[in-house]
């Protein structure tokens, strides 16, 4: 815990201003999970937003592009259990959604952030949607949780967190929920994220903070190596917490950019240990890169390769295939100075130095790896940059969830 931030309860609701709700609609057959959420601020809120570099994308995110290209928004609303994507009217259903919240809570139709998770390329109506806007407008409140729930598709937990920092004399809180575990290499986002903050700041500055903190946080989580048509992540900062907008690149600026890469960074982590299937979260951490996007190019690529994600699995120190991974990258390395060294809560564990395998317990590895948070650690010897990426190890139940999915 960073002594610059507090924790708080109350997820996407924590900041000032900001309400949630989520209901079962009826998109899902099965009615006991949730299906359409809603998150709502007091005032106008500016807003910035990143979104899936697919070029598939869902007809939410091309609504959405349009609604918030002034730099601000009021409203979130998402449905689950069917993406809307690859469907022949998907524009006019991502549409008829907003205009549903402005129906219901007078919120401008062209004010709102519109998202959408689930199969891709089956219809879907917007009926069950305007028959649960009622339920879900009355429910709107200090429901983080709801909403969170509301967004899952395989996800085993909700994801929710919230903190606080002082800015300008002022606690300034963020608070978000995410989804997503599946579908997980986006260069981009998570499959869906969004982050309320009573924080004052332009929108132009809101938007530069977030797309350089997606290059360290959601852009470094892998679960699948495949990129969504529906990711989008999404900042709302109404100000209410009364602190001195942020215009430029100050130290309040620098305050709030630590603590949303503190909210991001730790639902990478979220998102990466209930990968679809997984048993195990896998940290890769990079050192003595030759730049910045070098260590994030070679942690992602060991995160990705699913030769180190099934020996992560079966508790195999078989660290010729992180080196493997570190070759096919991309990225020149001198091969006689890596050092690869394997760690978990039962200490660490030392496997290759100098490009080579060195002596160690097999038994002592077996012990570390069968954890269910393990740290890759690889010391490249050739600068001074780092990076960290997160991911989960391979599992047969991944195969089985996705075999399936569909049907």
């Amino acid at each position: 815990m960073n002594d610059l931030f507090e924790l708080k309860e109350g997820g996407v609701c924590a900041p000032k201003g900001f309400r949630a709700s989520g209901v079962h609609c009826g998109i899902r057959k099965n009615k006991t999970k949730k299906d359409l959420a809603l998150i709502v601020s007091e005032v106008r809120a500016a807003t910035a937003c990143v979104y899936t570099t697919n070029l598939v994308k869902g007809a939410p995110i091309l609504v959405t592009k349009e609604n918030v290209k002034d730099g601000y928004a009021q409203a979130v609303i998402v449905n689950s259990g069917n993406a809307n994507t690859c469907i022949a009217n998907g524009v006019e259903i991502a549409e008829g959604m907003c205009s549903l919240v402005e129906q219901h809570t007078g919120i401008s139709a062209k004010d709102v952030v519109v998202a959408s998770t689930g199969v891709i390329g089956q219809k879907l109506s917007l009926d069950p949607i305007a028959g649960g806007m009622q339920a879900l407008v009355g429910g709107l409140g200090d429901h983080s949780r709801d909403a969170a729930e509301a967004i899952m598709t395989t996800d085993t937990v909700p994801k929710e967190i919230a903190c606080s920092i002082l800015i300008g004399g002022k606690e300034v809180t963020l608070g978000a929920i995410c989804k997503g575990v599946g579908m997980i290499c986006p260069n981009m986002a998570t499959m869906l994220m969004f982050v309320c903050t009573d924080a004052a700041i332009e929108p132009a500055l809101l938007q530069e903070m977030l797309s350089a903190d997606v290059k360290r946080s959601l852009n470094m989580v892998s679960v699948d190596r495949d990129t969504s048509t529906n990711d989008t992540m999404c900042v709302m900062a109404n100000g209410l917490a009364g602190n001195p907008i942020i215009r430029k690149k100050d130290g309040d600026y620098k305050k709030l950019a630590a603590a949303l890469h503190y909210i991001t960074t730790d639902l990478c982590r979220k998102i990466a240990k209930d990968g679809e299937g997984a048993t195990k979260l896998l940290t890769c951490t990079v050192r003595g890169a030759v730049s910045e996007k070098a260590a994030r190019t070679i942690a992602k690529s060991v995160i990705n390769s699913p030769l180190v994600k099934t020996a992560m699995f079966g508790s195999d120190a078989n660290w010729g295939r992180v080196l493997c991974a570190i070759g096919y990258a991309g990225v020149p390395v001198d091969v006689n100075k890596i050092r690869v060294s394997f760690a978990s809560d039962e200490g660490e564990i030392l496997v290759c130095e100098r490009g080579a395998g060195v002596d160690f317990s097999e038994e002592d590895a077996k012990r570390i790896l069968s954890r269910d948070e393990i740290v890759i650690a690889v010391e490249l010897g050739d600068g001074r940059y780092q990076a960290t990426a997160w991911g989960c190890d391979l599992t047969y139940e991944y195969v089985k969830i996705n075999g399936d999915y569909r049907t």
